[in-house]
């Protein structure tokens, strides 16, 4: 087997979504610790935003992409937790999902249950991963907690509503609107708040009888921080850990002794995806979780990949609710 040609998405400058272009590539033989994978299913998520934009700077041209799931097609020297025909996912640097076939590090595959499909692995990987070192590692969420979800209607939400729920824990959540309220109920959300009719700030504070949350989750940035901060109950966790509005602005961090000695993360899946020790455990805690049914990942957008610019166009301007998947082939 050597060089093959296939389609792929390539940007050739920063910009809009009309940066990204459907091109042939030629792929090679994977060297030292690779694997060549075609591609199945590939994931969409809002980091691929940041690095079209330029947010994330790379080298162009450039690749974008970081989640997927397929079949294993080669594997270089020094491979040995995946062979050639497994059916593997992943979510991890560098980009290059948008693919039909590339060659990738193998340290970031895991090999994916038969009974999940390849659309469900390409959906879940990224946000299931944020989702378990959310709960788990950033928070260690235990039963009776009460936590504020930002965004709880969007991949990462939905996901998180229900894994809250199988914890314990009672879950308050943002959404923007009354359809995404309803869908993050259906997922286990027991509170929703609209931040376009109400002050999630008073909101939370009520539902919590003054004391606030000992946890919140924010992926929205620069608009939410602040008013964050302030949901949260002395010695509380902020979790930011993403940017749909745009980066947190600098913070002066005695404000966290002020508000209460409050804690302040920001992770990113990234640490763990390229530690196996850390990878493999949450790998099978995410995969169990979905085989015994509490938590069930839903592919609600399906486009083809080299219609990829349109599912850039509804996911920025926040059409998309759960997972979105594109389609290689």
């Amino acid at each position: 087997m050597s060089s093959i040609q296939a389609k792929a998405i390539r940007m050739f400058k920063t910009g809009g979504p009309e940066v990204m272009e459907w091109v042939d590539v030629e792929v090679g033989l994977p060297g030292p610790n690779e694997v060549r994978i075609k591609h199945e299913a590939v994931g969409l998520n809002y980091i691929d935003v940041y690095f079209r934009v330029g947010m994330y700077p790379q080298p162009l041209p450039a690749s974008l992409g970081m989640e997927g799931a397929g079949v294993v097609e080669a594997v270089g020297p020094g491979v040995t937790h995946v062979k050639v025909g497994d059916r593997v996912a992943y979510a991890g640097r560098p980009p290059g999902a948008y693919s039909q076939v590339r060659v990738m590090p193998a340290e970031t595959l895991v090999k994916l249950p038969d009974a999940i499909s390849f659309e469900q692995g390409a959906a879940m990987m990224l946000q299931g991963l944020t989702v378990q070192y959310l709960l788990n590692d950033s928070y260690q969420v235990k039963p009776g907690d009460v936590v504020l979800f930002h965004a709880a209607a969007g991949g990462v939400g939905l996901i998180a509503c229900q894994w809250l729920k199988a914890l314990g824990a009672t879950v308050i959540g943002t959404v923007g609107s009354e359809e995404k309220a309803a869908l993050a109920k259906a997922h286990g959300c027991d509170h929703t708040i609209n931040y376009n009719k109400e002050n999630f700030v008073e909101r939370t504070r009520e539902l919590t009888n003054g004391k606030g949350v000992p946890v919140v989750y924010d992926s929205i940035g620069k608009d939410t921080f602040m008013q964050s901060l302030d949901c949260l109950s002395p010695r509380g966790m902020m979790v930011t850990y993403g940017n749909a509005s745009g980066p947190v602005p600098p913070v002066d961090v005695s404000i966290l002794g002020g508000k209460g000695s409050l804690k302040l993360t920001r992770p990113t899946v990234m640490t763990y995806a390229h530690n196996r020790a850390l990878l493999e455990p949450m790998s099978a805690d995410l995969f169990d979780r979905v085989l015994k049914g509490q938590i069930k990942i839903e592919v609600n957008q399906t486009y083809q990949l080299e219609n990829v610019a349109q599912a850039h166009r509804d996911l920025e301007s926040r059409k998309t609710t759960g997972s979105t998947v594109l389609m290689p082939w």
